[in-house]
């Protein structure tokens, strides 16, 4: 039997800098923007003006377990690797250029996210681990949407 393709957890960045990541039931995303409750990443633009490329970030619940057990720990806290999204059920880095629809959002899967230096205050050697295709991806809103926990994920 194969595992649907899910959100298995929600995440925003707290007010400051550096604090634990917020974990919510559902989010909502707008185009070209981000997510709404997002304020310190919401409607980013990069240097030209163009929205930006960081505008939500998802990483497999998967991944974040083999990461865990390859440093000899049990498991990692959801949100404690900093994605807004962490999925299970579907390999997110191969779909790169690819539009997925999660809940009643449309996103577009760019580039594997880039581990800082956070991630070794998590575990050390955990950075080094979340290099080559193994840090989920970040994504752009194409359309806008809501997205809760336990949406379906559907490659478009």
């Amino acid at each position: 039997m194969s595992v649907q393709a899910r959100v298995v957890s929600l995440h925003i960045h707290p007010e400051k800098s550096g604090g634990e990541m917020l974990s919510i039931q559902e989010f909502d995303l707008e185009a070209e923007k981000g997510i709404v409750q997002d304020k310190r990443y919401f409607g980013r633009r990069s240097s030209n003006g163009e929205p930006g490329k960081r505008q939500v970030s998802l990483i497999e619940r998967e991944q974040i377990s083999e990461h865990a057990v390859a440093l000899g720990h049990d498991d990692f806290p959801p949100g404690v690797v900093r994605s807004n999204i962490e999925t299970e059920g579907i390999n997110l880095v191969p779909l790169a250029g690819k539009q997925i629809q999660i809940g009643t959002a449309i996103l577009l899967i760019g580039a594997p996210r880039d581990p800082c230096e956070k991630m070794d205050r998590i575990a050390p050697g955990l950075r080094e681990l979340m290099d080559h295709g193994k840090q989920g991806v970040l994504a752009q809103v194409l359309t806008s949407g809501k997205v809760r926990l336990g949406d379906p994920i559907t490659v478009l």
